[in-house]
C-alpha cells in the first residue's frame, strides 16, 4: 500500500472517530437535556387529597385526570394501583415552602359516609332477614368489618392528617371522631341485641368485640397526637432550662468581663464598640431565644445602632416606650436611619434613640452630644437633613425638626407621625 492510501485510511479513520464523538456528544446533551426538563417528582401542598396524582401528573407531564383514571384501571389488576399509590404517598416529598399542606377533598369524611353506608346496610338487613338466611351471614360480617376500618381510617384521617390543616383543624377532628365513635357503638349494640339472635353468637359477639376495638382505635390518633406534643413540649422545656444555665453562667463570666472591657477601654474606643457589640450578640442569642425578632421600628433601629458602632466611634441606645406599630420599611425609620447616621458620622460619642408610640402618634427623637449645627448655616447642597430627613418625612405626612440638644448642647431630631397615617401605611 502506497503513501496516499495510507493518508487515505488514516483520514478516513480520523473522520469516523470524529463522527462517533459528535454522535456520542449530541447522545450525551440530549439526556442532559432530558434530565433537566423532567422536573423532581413532589406533591403540592395544595392538593385534593394527597397530592400523589397530581404531583405524577407533572411529573410525566400527562393530565391528571388521566393519572387518576391510570390508577383505577391498576387497581382493578389484583390492587396494583392501591399499593403504588401508597407507596408513592410515603416515599414522595412536598414541594419546597412554607404553607402547610391544604386538601380540598373532605377525606375524612368520606370515609365516614362509607363507613355509614356499610354499616347501616347491615341494621337494616338485621331487622329484615331472619336466620333463614343463613347464606348471608358471611357477607353480612364481612360489610360489618369494613365499615368499621372504615370509620376508623376516617378518625385516624382527621387526627393525623386534617388537624395541621389550616382549613380544617381541631373542631373537624372532633366532629369526625364523635360520629364514628356512635357509629361503632350503635353497631356493637345491634350485634349483640339483634343479629346474636339470628345467627351464630359466636361470630355476632366477635363482630361486637371488634366493633368496641374499633373504638378504642378511633381514640388511638388523639393519644399518639398529644403524645408527640408532649415530646415536643418537654424538649423545649429541657432546651429553655439548658439555654437558662447557660446564661447564667455567661451573665456571671463572659458579660461582665465584656462589660469591663467597655469601662476600662472608654466608651467610643475601638476595643469597647467590639465589645459592646459582642455582648449584644451573646445576649440576643441568650434571653431572645429562637424566635424571630420582630420587623418593627425598635427592633431596627437596634439592628442600624448597632451596626453603627462597629463602623464608626459611638455607642447606640435605643429605648421604646409603648407598643410599636410603625413597620421597619417605613418612612419614620428610613428618616431615623438617617438621623442616627449623620450623629454618629459628625458627632460620635454617645447617641440616645427614644422611641415613643401614643394613640396620637409615633415620635422619634434623635440626641447627640456633637457640636451641634444650625439646618439654617448648612449649605443649599447638602440635602441629607433637608430631603433625607425633613423632606421624607413631610412628603409622607408627617413632620421633622432639628433643633439644639438640652442646654444647647449638641443636637436633637424629632420624627413625628400621627396614628391615622400608621394604620393607612399598614393598611
Amino acid at each position: 500500500m502506497d503513501s496516499g492510501a495510507v493518508r487515505a485510511t488514516d483520514a478516513a479513520a480520523s473522520v469516523d472517530a470524529e463522527a462517533a464523538d459528535a454522535a456520542e456528544n449530541v447522545s450525551t446533551t440530549a439526556r442532559s437535556s432530558t434530565a433537566a426538563t423532567i422536573p423532581r417528582m413532589t406533591r403540592p401542598r395544595d392538593c385534593m387529597a394527597t397530592g400523589v396524582a397530581a404531583g405524577l401528573a407533572d411529573h410525566l407531564g400527562w393530565s391528571v385526570w388521566l393519572v387518576r383514571a391510570a390508577f383505577v384501571l391498576a387497581t382493578i389488576a389484583a390492587g396494583a394501583g392501591v399499593l403504588l399509590y401508597l407507596w408513592l404517598w410515603v416515599f414522595t416529598p412536598w414541594r419546597e415552602g412554607d404553607q402547610r399542606p391544604t386538601r380540598s377533598a373532605p377525606v375524612a369524611w368520606l370515609l365516614v359516609g362509607a363507613s355509614t353506608v356499610c354499616l347501616l346496610g347491615v341494621w337494616i338487613a338485621s331487622g329484615v332477614w331472619t336466620l333463614a338466611a343463613a347464606e348471608i351471614e358471611g357477607s353480612r360480617s364481612l360489610v360489618t368489618l369494613a365499615g368499621i376500618a372504615f370509620a376508623v381510617a376516617a378518625a385516624a384521617w382527621a387526627t393525623l392528617i386534617d388537624r395541621p390543616d389550616p382549613a380544617r383543624g381541631p373542631r373537624h377532628e372532633l366532629a369526625v371522631r364523635a360520629f364514628a365513635t356512635v357509629l361503632l357503638a350503635i353497631t356493637a349494640l345491634v350485634q349483640i341485641f339483634i343479629v346474636s339472635r339470628q345467627s351464630d353468637t359466636v361470630v355476632s359477639f366477635a363482630v361486637a368485640l371488634a366493633a368496641v376495638f374499633g373504638i378504642a382505635l378511633v381514640y388511638v390518633p388523639t393519644l399518639i397526637a398529644a403524645w408527640r406534643d408532649l415530646t415536643v413540649e418537654r424538649t423545649k422545656r429541657i432546651r429553655e432550662e439548658q439555654r437558662s444555665e447557660i446564661a447564667a453562667h455567661l451573665h456571671d463570666s463572659v458579660l461582665q468581663t465584656l462589660a469591663l472591657i467597655q469601662n476600662r477601654a472608654g466608651a467610643t474606643s475601638e476595643v469597647a464598640r467590639i465589645a459592646r457589640a459582642q455582648e449584644r450578640e451573646l445576649r440576643d442569642w441568650l434571653f431572645a431565644g429562637d424566635a424571630p425578632a420582630d420587623s418593627d421600628l425598635g427592633t431596627d433601629l437596634r439592628n442600624f445602632g448597632a451596626a453603627l458602632e462597629i463602623d464608626y466611634a459611638v455607642t447606640v441606645d435605643v429605648v421604646v416606650v409603648g407598643e410599636s406599630r410603625e413597620s421597619a420599611s417605613g418612612e419614620v425609620a428610613a428618616a431615623a436611619r438617617e438621623a442616627m447616621l449623620n450623629a454618629a458620622r459628625h458627632a460620635g460619642g454617645e447617641v440616645s434613640v427614644y422611641v415613643e408610640s401614643s394613640p396620637d402618634a409615633v415620635e422619634v427623637f434623635v440626641r447627640d452630644r456633637g457640636p451641634g449645627f444650625a439646618l439654617a448655616e448648612v449649605p443649599g447642597d447638602r440635602l441629607g437633613v433637608r430631603e433625607s430627613i425633613i423632606g421624607r418625612m413631610r412628603r409622607s405626612g408627617g413632620s421633622g425638626e432639628v433643633r439644639p440638644g438640652a442646654g444647647g448642647i449638641g443636637t436633637e431630631v424629632r420624627l413625628r407621625f400621627p396614628s391615622e397615617r400608621v394604620e393607612a401605611s399598614r393598611g
